[in-house]
């Protein structure tokens, strides 16, 4: 089976409880560098099926936290 890495780890994920999905974000931030790709999609995710005003306080706490 021929999977790109946005598949491959939505594929890891799938079907997981929420305290499983929790523990795999938990685990990964912070973490090693070749982990941020899959926080990435996972944002990219939550991002696509959020409404504007989630993704505002998203944008909002991220904004807060870089200065």
């Amino acid at each position: 089976m021929n999977l790109n890495l946005r598949q491959a780890i939505i594929q890891r994920v799938t079907d997981k409880s929420d305290e499983e999905l929790f523990g795999v974000i938990e685990d990964s931030i912070g973490g090693q560098e070749q982990v941020l790709p899959g926080l990435g999609v996972l944002f990219e995710i939550i991002w696509q099926n959020s409404g504007s005003d989630v993704q505002n306080q998203l944008v909002s706490t991220l904004k807060d936290h870089l200065h």
